[in-house]
């Protein structure tokens, strides 16, 4: 039985302090297309555990388009992620892809190991949808624990 707790955040509340994260705790970013500020924050990042780059242009392109419809950002974003079938197509991508299935095999031996894991990317899901849901859903049907 896993003895880990599995967290998701985003880089803002980590620069601003708005979660609180131990030392001992792996944050893990889990994004495609880091940036150097993004890299400073985490403790490492797995891209594998991100979307891949076609989703990640298609729902920017989709997005872009909805913005200049009118729509705000997060709402482009939402509707975006809709348009593109973005979630099926992620969890697709994680059932089908070797990196992605060995990455989240070390996640979960991290948990078994009794390690306090937090994913890391750029969106507040208080605002926007974001991958790191799915991604600690499918984690937690590996039998990991989830915190609340």
């Amino acid at each position: 039985m896993p003895t880990g707790t599995l967290r998701d955040t985003y880089v803002a509340a980590l620069q601003h302090d708005l979660v609180d994260v131990d030392d001992a705790d792996l944050v893990l970013g889990v994004v495609r297309r880091p940036t150097g500020w993004f890299s400073a924050v985490v403790d490492e990042n797995e891209p594998a555990l991100a979307p891949p780059a076609d989703l990640l242009d298609d729902v920017q392109r989709r997005k872009e388009d909805l913005k200049l419809a009118g729509l705000c950002d997060e709402g482009a974003h939402n509707a975006a992620w809709d348009e593109t079938d973005f979630a099926d197509r992620y969890l697709d991508y994680l059932d089908g892809d070797p990196d992605a299935a060995s990455a989240m095999n070390r996640v979960r031996a991290c948990l078994d190991a009794g390690e306090e894991v937090v994913l890391v990317c750029f969106e507040n899901t208080a605002k926007k949808r974001c991958h790191r849901t799915l991604l600690a859903e499918r984690l937690g049907r590996m039998d990991c624990h989830r915190s609340p």
